[in-house]
């Protein structure tokens, strides 16, 4: 076409914000990565204050296969509304991780028991998080939802970065919630008021539900105050963190009662609610978890049923792993 250009790939210095437009912009700048209002489109004013088209590397890596076969061929791919292929990131609790390409709208099911060969042990996954720290977690009840972004949002997830995480009956979702509440509260840039305080506090209630403190106003509290960071936040970052939590509440919500209520973990992962103890009828007396032990909070003879003193027992889980012959319970 006689029509010519260089592309350079900038390479995000590490902030997780800066995966955000208008953030992005200031970081190529060479300014803080904040982002801005969207009442200006960057196709307008982006980089430098002149109009930019943003895209992903895995967006723009298409386009020659979009010049070369025409627009008909790669709209034929994936399903209406959300066509081509998507390269998705499958980790976690299942056997065969790493990336895979499939085209849009197959199902949950497909890549994660068919391409992802199943969680270990033959067990049902427990749930997905699709999307990436700001992704919902999707139950095993949703495993024929088709991965498109539409169907993903209906489901109170989205499709993000491509990130799929698989869980199985060993991971608490109040523990998940926590953990990329934490994420996100570190690499949030704080200039706005809901994000900067919301996610502090969303992390607090779930570090008091995980010790066994709270109640059902709480988790309603908790909800709310989701909700309207949610709404009130200034960019994607901000009003996708609380998707972790508001999926796990609307389809796990009998595990946060369990936590509040009665005080128990049903995934024995909230060490201020679980107890380790040996089974005196499996225990063969091999003194592994004894010497394993960091807090010598084990005792017993050679070849005799070992016992945990649990007011000494540091809940590290060491005892459980080393052990051989599934002697360690936890309660």
């Amino acid at each position: 076409s006689g029509f010519s250009f260089e592309a350079r790939i900038n390479r995000g210095a590490g902030a997780f914000v800066c995966g955000e437009s208008t953030a992005l912009f200031t970081s190529i700048e060479g300014k803080p990565g904040n982002p801005r209002p969207k009442y200006v489109r960057s196709v307008e004013e982006g980089l430098w204050g002149r109009p930019t088209v943003l895209n992903n590397v895995e967006t723009f890596a298409n386009v020659p296969l979009i010049i070369e076969r025409g627009s008909e061929w790669y709209s034929g791919l994936g399903v209406t509304h959300s066509t081509g292929t998507k390269v998705f990131s499958l980790v976690g609790k299942v056997n065969n991780v790493g990336l895979v390409e499939v085209p849009m709208g197959v199902t949950l099911a497909r890549i994660v028991e068919e391409i992802g060969g199943g969680v270990p042990g033959g067990r049902p996954f427990k749930a997905v998080q699709t999307g990436g720290p700001s992704g919902g977690c999707l139950p095993h009840a949703l495993k024929d939802t088709p991965v498109d972004f539409d169907s993903l949002t209906a489901a109170g997830s989205m499709m993000g970065s491509g990130a799929m995480i698989v869980m199985d009956d060993t991971d608490c979702v109040v523990d998940v919630g926590r953990y990329f509440l934490r994420f996100l509260e570190e690499e949030s840039c704080g200039k706005c008021l809901p994000c900067r305080l919301g996610l502090t506090r969303m992390r607090e209630i779930l570090d008091d539900f995980s010790k066994g403190v709270g109640s059902e106003k709480d988790i309603e509290d908790l909800t709310s105050l989701a909700r309207a960071v949610q709404d009130g936040a200034l960019c994607a970052l901000g009003s996708s963190a609380p998707n972790p939590v508001l999926t796990t509440l609307r389809y796990f919500k009998t595990e946060y009662l369990s936590h509040v209520q009665d005080q128990k973990c049903p995934a024995g992962v909230c060490k201020d609610l679980i107890t380790y103890s040996i089974d005196s009828g499996l225990c063969t007396g091999c003194g592994t978890c004894l010497r394993q032990c960091p807090a010598g909070c084990i005792t017993g003879g050679k070849k005799e049923p070992h016992v945990i003193d649990a007011s000494q027992c540091l809940r590290c889980g060491l005892c459980k792993e080393t052990c051989k012959f599934d002697a360690v319970i936890i309660a």
